[in-house]
């Protein structure tokens, strides 16, 4: 009934174009957006067919003989419409897993995109997991999400930062000064994970301008102009996410994150359904970063998790 193609460069609008209409993507999943980092990555993205129409997509690449949903993406499950059921998933997944063996692949790693980025239930991936596949959760990070139509209150210490904030005249704007917070968030990082960005500032540079309505930088600003803090949001259909948060030291002293969100999440973006601060995990979620976690509960985060699946073929 299915049949499966391996998608190639020439697939681009096509593929960009369901994207568009999938009941279940973000922009990173267009082909703009998952090919910036292409040189890091051998792509074995699949494009599933019925009776010769397209069906669904499944983002992918290849390492050794393991075949995972993208690993450059923080989710990357089947792409479906709206006209997909839970018969027809299970035998995508079939077909999927037949296409694989046959290509020498011998495990699968899958990363199914979390609910709160759906545009309607979309979980019969999850379902053929279990059924066709006989999948195993191999990790679970949790994020800190805010239901924006049914926010908690926030903690006091969250609400006296942000009060303290204004007092001292921090101001919030849009930015297109991605390079004095890239050398913000890079210190801070280096200082406490000795680690960098997973985009570089060029990278960053070419995504926004490739997705200026998707890919945004807010920063908090002393009174005499100077740079605290700031925060890049990908912006979704439904969901407000942070991809990268930082604030210097004196960021930091002045509360300046705390002013920062109480102008995005009851301001600017009070009328989306979801704010994902994204998840404060190492190791596949066996570590928990609990002080993070704790700051984004106290701006109502709610637990959320992005799980991992994986299946020997």
């Amino acid at each position: 009934m299915f049949e499966i193609k391996r998608y190639s460069e020439a697939d681009k609008e096509v593929w960009n174009v369901h994207v568009e209409q999938a009941r279940n993507a973000t922009f990173l999943l267009n082909r703009s957006y998952m090919d910036y980092h292409s040189d890091r990555f051998h792509d074995h993205s699949l494009m599933i067919f019925r009776n010769g129409k397209l069906y669904a997509l499944l983002p992918a690449n290849e390492a050794g003989d393991t075949f995972f949903s993208h690993q450059g993406l923080t989710y990357a499950g089947l792409l479906t419409t709206e006209h997909a059921s839970a018969e027809d998933i299970c035998q995508v997944f079939v077909a999927i897993n037949t296409y694989l063996k046959q290509a020498g692949f011998r495990k699968c790693i899958y990363k199914p995109i979390p609910w709160i980025y759906q545009q309607q239930p979309a979980e019969e991936d999850l379902y053929a997991l279990f059924k066709e596949c006989h999948a195993q959760i191999c990790a679970r990070n949790i994020a800190a999400v805010i239901d924006m139509k049914h926010p908690p209150k926030w903690y006091n210490i969250r609400k006296s930062g942000a009060r303290k904030a204004q007092e001292k005249g921090i101001h919030i704007e849009e930015s297109e000064d991605y390079a004095t917070f890239w050398s913000i968030l890079n210190e801070n990082l280096m200082n406490t994970y000795h680690a960098h960005p997973v985009h570089t500032l060029q990278e960053m540079i070419r995504l926004k301008a490739s997705f200026p309505d998707n890919i945004k930088l807010y920063v908090a600003r002393s009174e005499t102009g100077k740079m605290l803090g700031g925060t890049v949001l990908y912006i979704s259909r439904k969901v407000v996410h942070t991809q990268y948060i930082s604030a210097s030291e004196e960021g930091k002293q002045s509360h300046a994150l705390d002013a920062l969100f109480q102008n995005l999440i009851k301001i600017r973006y009070k009328d989306f359904d979801y704010f994902d601060f994204g998840t404060s995990n190492e190791e596949g979620g066996k570590v928990l970063n609990a002080s993070l976690i704790y700051q984004k509960e106290g701006f109502g985060g709610r637990g959320v998790v992005y799980d991992t699946y994986e299946w020997e073929l």
